[in-house]
C-alpha cells in the first residue's frame, strides 16, 4: 500500500464509508456476533477493530498487520480496549506463527479490503478458513480486478497486478475453502466492489441465513 492508498484508507470519508455503510450490510447479511472471539486480516490503524468490538459486538478480538507503523497506531486507537483486543505484527499467511491461532479458534474473521492486497490471496483464505470453528463467519469488504484495472486505480495505487479476482472468482474460490457464501453476497458500482458473509461448513451459527 503505497502512502496515497494509505491517506485514502484513513481518511474521515473512508471510515464513514465503513461504519455506515459497509457494516450495515455485512450485518443485514450476517448479523451481529454478540460475544464470541474474532479475527482481522490487515488492521491498518485499527479502525475495523474497534467497529467489530463496538458495533459488531466481539467479545474479544485478535488483529494482524504487516506494517509495524499500523500496529503502533492500531495500538494506540485501541488502548481503552485493551483488555479484550490483541493487535500483532504479522500477516495472513501464517496467522498460527503470529496468533498463535489452532485451527477452530475463532467465531468470526474479518477482511476490510485487504485481501487484494496479498499477492498470495487464495493462500490466505486458506488460512482463514482453517482458523474459523465449524459454523463460523467470515465477513469481507473486497475490491475486485474489474476496479484494480480503472485506470485511476492503476495509476495512483500499488496493488500486486496478476492474479486478482473477480466477484465471481472470489466466491467460488471461498466455496472451494468450505466457506459458503449462499445469497448472502452484494456487488456495488458494477461489480468493482463485492461484500458478503461465508459461513464454513458445519454446525449453523446465529444470524441470518
Amino acid at each position: 500500500m503505497n502512502a496515497l492508498e494509505s491517506a485514502a484508507v484513513n481518511s474521515t470519508a473512508r471510515r464513514a464509508l465503513q461504519r455506515f455503510f459497509e457494516l450495515s450490510w455485512l450485518i443485514r447479511l450476517g448479523g451481529r456476533l454478540d460475544g464470541g472471539r474474532a479475527l482481522e486480516i490487515g488492521c491498518g490503524s485499527g479502525y475495523g477493530t474497534q467497529l467489530i468490538i463496538e458495533r459488531m459486538g466481539a467479545a474479544s478480538v485478535d488483529a494482524v498487520d504487516p506494517d509495524p507503523r499500523m500496529v503502533d497506531r492500531a495500538r494506540r486507537r485501541l488502548r481503552r480496549h485493551a483488555n479484550v483486543v490483541r493487535i500483532v505484527h504479522g500477516d495472513a499467511l501464517d496467522l498460527g506463527g503470529a496468533l498463535g491461532a489452532e485451527g477452530g479458534s475463532y467465531d468470526a474473521a474479518f477482511d476490510f479490503a485487504v485481501l487484494h492486497h496479498i499477492e498470495d490471496w487464495r493462500a490466505a483464505l486458506d488460512e482463514v478458513a482453517r482458523t474459523l470453528r465449524p459454523g463460523g463467519r467470515f465477513y469481507f469488504v473486497e475490491v475486485t480486478s474489474a476496479a484494480l484495472a480503472r485506470p485511476t486505480y492503476d495509476r495512483l495505487f500499488d496493488h500486486p497486478e496478476h492474479d486478482r479476482f473477480a466477484a465471481g472468482q472470489l466466491l467460488a474460490e471461498l466455496s472451494r475453502h468450505g466457506l459458503d457464501v449462499g445469497p448472502r453476497w452484494r456487488t456495488f458500482i458494477g461489480s468493482d466492489y463485492v461484500l458478503g458473509v461465508a459461513r464454513r461448513a458445519g454446525p449453523s451459527a446465529s444470524g441470518p441465513e
